[in-house]
């Protein structure tokens, strides 16, 4: 079996996703900017720029948002769930994944991290 590990543009030490078996596997998402701090706003601004940048990934990775079949999901905050359900919604038109939401200390203050398995197949919908 062949993995391609697609490396992170960030000075961190992890691919930004592995290619293995049919899958893709992205490495968990803050909602980061191109200096490394975190996005400032709410839990849905936050959950915005993350899938955002979860969708580009995908896309550079040849396939799409409809190809996701697995999410977890770590708040800061559970009472941020209703919020963060509402966002998340809109990225997933075609269909919602399988998915687990805990609540965790995040990186910096972050509100959502977000990492996501998807088919490895040419782009859905």
């Amino acid at each position: 079996m062949n993995i391609e590990r697609i490396p992170s543009p960030l000075p961190v030490p992890f691919s930004k996703a592995v290619r293995a078996g049919g899958f893709l596997f992205l490495s968990g998402v803050l909602a980061m900017d191109a200096q490394g701090g975190i996005i400032e706003g709410d839990v849905q601004v936050q959950a915005r720029a993350v899938l955002e940048r979860i969708a580009q990934t995908l896309k550079e990775c040849g396939t799409s948002m409809a190809s996701v079949v697995r999410a977890t999901i770590w708040l800061a905050d559970l009472g941020d769930f209703a919020a963060f359900n509402e966002e998340y919604a809109k990225h997933f038109p075609d269909g919602l994944p399988s998915r687990s939401c805990v609540q965790s200390v995040l990186y910096k203050g972050a509100k959502v991290e977000i990492e996501v398995q998807a088919l490895d197949v040419p782009r859905l919908g």
